[in-house]
């Protein structure tokens, strides 16, 4: 009797630590979806600099509180986890820039040049690890 009750608890829990990893993972998977889908609705889709300057700054909060860590330059150093990275490339001087260059100049200064200029997001990339988004490019699509 005893060793058929000892069975039957052995098989309970490790039901219940399957379950509870199955769980968790779905939670994780969901808060990863959920996350992506913020950044994923701009996909090859036109919006304007003031948008653009809120990405910004939501991405640049997300990396610090996730401790990305920085490069001597200021800019966030990424890694294979949860770094964001956005670069948008100006037709005015044909150039492409890091996000933390418009932060750190003031992302007001930028909205004052750009908020009325339309922006397109041309490129998402994911990290391997997580699924989680790791890149995008913004590109100017109209001229000042």
């Amino acid at each position: 009797m005893k060793k058929i009750f000892i069975f039957f608890a052995i098989v309970i829990i490790v039901v219940a630590i399957i379950g509870v990893r199955y769980y968790s993972y779905k939670v994780d998977y969901n808060a990863i979806l959920k996350e992506n889908a913020e950044y994923e609705q701009y996909k090859d889709k036109e919006i304007y600099g003031l948008d653009l300057a809120s990405m910004i700054n939501k991405t640049v909060d997300k990396n610090l509180k996730n401790k990305i860590e920085k490069s001597e330059d200021g800019n966030f150093i990424q890694n294979d986890e949860n770094s964001i990275e956005i670069e948008i490339y100006i037709l005015d001087n044909e150039t492409t820039y890091k996000m933390e260059t418009f932060y750190n100049k003031g992302t007001e200064q930028f909205v004052q040049y750009y908020g009325n200029i339309k922006f397109k997001c041309s490129k998402i990339e994911y990290h391997k690890n997580t699924g989680k988004i790791k890149y995008l490019l913004f590109e100017q699509i109209s001229d000042s």
